[in-house]
């Protein structure tokens, strides 16, 4: 068995497990056990998107955790923050570390929307994917097109992977999205956090991530010079950046 903590993988919004293959192979070489999670809705479970309910996707991730009997380092793309976020505060105990990858950050009570209305006077992009986003009739789900996909999470990628990725994005339930969380520093304060900013983001902008961590402040900061996705674009350097900390020993 390893010494490590495992790592259990957090997907965004209309993602997969599949989004993080690339980056997997660098964790094990380094000695970790790694679960990259499907989240429910997300096309491999069969269940419909729009009836996902945020609760459901705790639950389902409670189910990994708790299959590895030990606490786990949590690793959360975009979206995926707010799972990992709200894990955390309810399950501590299971948790020794959390990692946001260009991940939405969020202090107790506000949502991913009032960050970005927040700075959108200064910098009208912080709206990223949303403008291009299609709904179902009832706005419920919704769906990101190809090119939107490429040109605001992929735009640092090969044309040709870029599309690969951009065909596998599937529908995304509000009820697991659109969602405020409790973080209070007694629980998910106390567990030690690296926020990893992608510089050139163009979903998540700069701007924007920082403002997250301005307003949740205590996690430590590295800097890529990349996408939305590093973990498709340039896994290896977003391994070089986060291993140390994974490796490191967590005082919760």
């Amino acid at each position: 068995m390893s010494d490590f903590d495992p790592v259990i993988l957090i997907h965004g919004a209309w993602q997969g497990s599949w989004a993080w293959a690339r980056f997997v192979p660098y964790l094990q070489a380094a000695g970790f056990v790694t679960h990259a999670v499907d989240l429910p809705g997300n096309g491999v479970d069969g269940s419909d998107p729009a009836d996902v309910t945020f609760e459901a996707c705790l639950q389902h991730a409670f189910g990994v955790v708790k299959s590895f009997g030990r606490p786990v380092s949590l690793v959360a793309h975009s979206g995926g923050g707010l799972l990992a976020t709200a894990f955390a505060e309810r399950w501590p105990e299971h948790v020794s570390r959390l990692v946001y990858v260009a991940g939405m950050m969020l202090p107790g009570g506000e949502s991913f929307e009032d960050i970005v209305k927040s700075v959108s006077a200064q910098h009208p992009e912080a709206a990223g994917i949303w403008p291009h986003l299609v709904w179902s009739a009832n706005r419920r789900t919704s769906h990101v097109p190809s090119e939107a996909a490429i040109a605001f999470f992929l735009q640092d990628c090969p044309e040709s992977d870029a599309a690969v990725a951009a065909a596998q994005l599937t529908p995304q339930g509000e009820g697991g999205r659109a969602v405020t969380t409790p973080a209070t520093s007694a629980r998910y304060g106390r567990i030690p956090r690296l926020y990893v900013e992608a510089l050139d983001d163009r979903s998540v902008i700069l701007p924007v991530q920082r403002a997250m961590q301005a307003r949740a402040p205590g996690a430590s900061v590295v800097s890529l010079p990349t996408g939305h996705a590093p973990q498709f674009s340039a896994p290896a350097r977003l391994a070089e950046a986060i291993i140390p900390f994974l490796a490191s020993i967590a005082a919760c």
